[in-house]
């Protein structure tokens, strides 16, 4: 096992009716700026319990950041927190309202000219404004992190970033909340939790035995829940096993001590800067074509991965990891999501290409655990998920 430091700071407070304890996390002089999406949170409730648990503080609202937080939604929010001297950020949302948060958290202390330059020249925010969660969408983790992806239209990029300083101070999680998300979100949010936990697992084994256990747990869990949350999203055993799992896969632990990839993420990113695909599916559109490219380097743990998660124990390490990659998209179908390019946009040739060019123009020379993945090894790998 690899040497690693693990420092979790944020605060979890999970289970029914939890919202109500909002009242207690953020400071009684703070002035808080709440930060929410499209506004699906005024039909299904939340927003009016959010409401009647801050209602002794200073609350301004700023809604509409779009489901891939965009940079000009977000700097609109950063002249609110400047105009408004805002002290307090809360996200009530999912990964891209906590992700713009973040955002949000490590601009405002920012004392640079361009925010944007946070994103492009990797400035790890150390201490950012004070900010919790409310989590509505189980699925990146990002309630429980550091890190955020940022989207820029007008280049059509997408961007991450993190730092110690960007940690919620809390994350409130109860699980009830999913039961008004559309199936479309709940298998995304399988999708995106699942492949998290592939990019820190299906690497190469390095004797890390309790977090290659941790992983196969969550993996799973997920599988196990999957058809039981798309099928009735009020089942509340489900839901709270589903909302904890999405949480887990993405709080730090499972990645400290062994290699981590991230290839796919780094891949799909500009499959939805791109063409606007969702997330969750762009990672189910490479996952499965970078595993079969890198097939002798990662065979072992798939194999392992094969017998331990999928059950699958006859025939040589070849045949069994082979069989995990296709159980696994598989899997991805029976959530209801495609796994090609082609599936998603006709106008999918010279992606390839593209994708390459922008990782040479980064100096992003080197990917994936091994630091192997040359982009024109990139440009490869995603011909073959068209």
């Amino acid at each position: 096992m690899n040497n690693f430091e693990f420092k979790n700071p944020t605060k979890i407070i999970f289970g029914k009716d939890t919202i109500e304890k909002l009242e207690n996390e953020i400071p009684k002089d703070a002035k808080v700026l709440m930060l929410y999406g499209g506004g699906s949170i005024k039909k299904n409730g939340i927003y009016d319990q959010v409401k009647t648990a801050l209602a002794k503080v200073e609350v301004i609202e700023f809604g509409g950041i779009p489901a891939n937080p965009e940079y000009a939604k977000l700097m609109e929010a950063l002249k609110v927190i400047k105009d408004e001297n805002i002290t307090y950020l809360l996200a009530v949302g999912g990964g891209s309202v906590i992700d713009g948060t973040k955002f949000l958290s490590a601009a405002a202390l920012y004392e640079g000219d361009t925010p944007w330059d946070i994103l492009t020249q990797n400035i790890r925010t150390e201490k950012g404004m004070p900010f919790g969660t409310v989590l509505t969408l189980p699925a990146t983790g990002s309630e429980m992190n550091s890190g955020a992806v940022i989207t820029r239209a007008e280049t059509k990029e997408k961007r991450t970033m993190g730092g110690p300083g960007l940690f919620p101070e809390f994350s409130i999680l109860d699980p009830q909340v999913i039961a008004s998300i559309p199936e479309r979100q709940l298998a995304n949010g399988l999708m995106d939790s699942f492949t998290h936990v592939l990019e820190q697992y299906m690497t190469y084994p390095i004797g890390a035995l309790l977090q290659d256990r941790f992983a196969e747990s969550i993996l799973q869990t997920i599988i196990e829940v999957a058809p039981k949350v798309l099928k009735d999203p009020t089942d509340y055993k489900a839901a709270s096993n589903f909302m904890w799992s999405c949480t887990m896969a993405l709080n730090g632990l499972i990645q400290k001590g062994v290699p981590n990839d991230w290839a796919v993420h780094a891949m799909g990113h500009e499959l939805t800067a791109l063409f606007g695909i969702d997330h969750a599916r762009t990672l189910a559109i490479i996952a499965p074509s970078h595993y079969k490219f890198n097939f002798e380097a990662k065979k072992e743990k798939l194999a392992q991965y094969a017998e331990r998660v999928w059950n699958i124990t006859e025939g040589s390490t070849d045949d069994k990891a082979y069989a995990a990659i296709e159980r696994t998209t598989a899997f991805f179908h029976e959530l209801g999501i495609d796994t090609k390019l082609s599936d998603y946009t006709d106008d999918y040739e010279g992606t390839a290409e593209e994708i390459a060019k922008r990782f040479t123009d980064r100096g992003w020379k080197t990917l994936g655990e091994h630091q192997t993945l040359s982009p024109d090894k990139v440009e490869k790998i995603v011909k073959m998920a068209y």
